[in-house]
């Protein structure tokens, strides 16, 4: 499940029992990638907080199946097999329409995005590339065409902070070796306008 020690439900004590209680799903099950964090529980607060606010916050103006086919797609870019399948269950989830998020997934894969998706949302999907494979290389320019596809300052934002999320999250997971064993696919946090409810169910 991971190359560090974890801290199972059952073991947890004190502030770190708090936050699992936080982030549990059914049946006391906290995502490996929670529970990675369970020797320095801080950092599991900084990393829930980024995370339902990023992708999770009734705030946002792009629509969460967007946000999630850009974490999908990052974890891609980065071979990070835990977030794909956590986040495509997510994706299909939130589309209701296996199909659909089969179609999106196949068009990530082999780079079709027009093919499935519309300019604004294909922008991002391009820029998300960039910041993720080469980030020294982003330029004005690329906000300029995000921008001139219909995409707003603070979607523009949204976009750059899943990104960047997710960019973090992939490097948590890949280089501690966590992987899906145990975890429910496709949980997520509920209540978008709560940005302290955390719950997985």
């Amino acid at each position: 499940m991971s190359w560090i020690k974890l801290i199972s439900y059952q073991e947890s004590k004190g502030k770190l029992r708090r936050l699992y209680d936080k982030v549990t799903g059914p049946n006391h099950n906290v995502d490996n990638i929670m529970m990675v964090h369970g020797l320095r529980p801080h950092t599991m607060v900084g990393h829930m907080s980024l995370y339902k606010n990023v992708l999770h916050n009734s705030n946002n103006t792009l629509p969460k199946w967007y946000l999630e086919v850009l974490g999908v797609f990052v974890s891609m870019l980065n071979d990070c097999e835990y977030c794909i399948e956590h986040h495509f269950a997510g994706l299909k989830r939130l589309l209701d329409n296996d199909q659909r998020a089969d179609e999106i997934r196949n068009s990530l894969l082999n780079r079709m995005f027009l093919n499935i998706l519309n300019d604004k949302f294909v922008q991002g999907i391009l820029y998300a590339e960039k910041l993720t494979l080469d980030a020294k290389s982003v330029t004005e320019e690329d906000v300029i065409a995000m921008r001139k596809s219909g995409l707003t300052d603070g979607e523009i934002l949204e976009i750059n902070q899943v990104v960047s999320y997710f960019n973090y999250a992939n490097r948590t997971v890949l280089g501690l070796g966590v992987s899906t064993k145990g975890d429910i696919l496709g949980l997520s946090p509920n209540d978008s306008s709560d940005e302290t409810n955390w719950n997985h169910q």
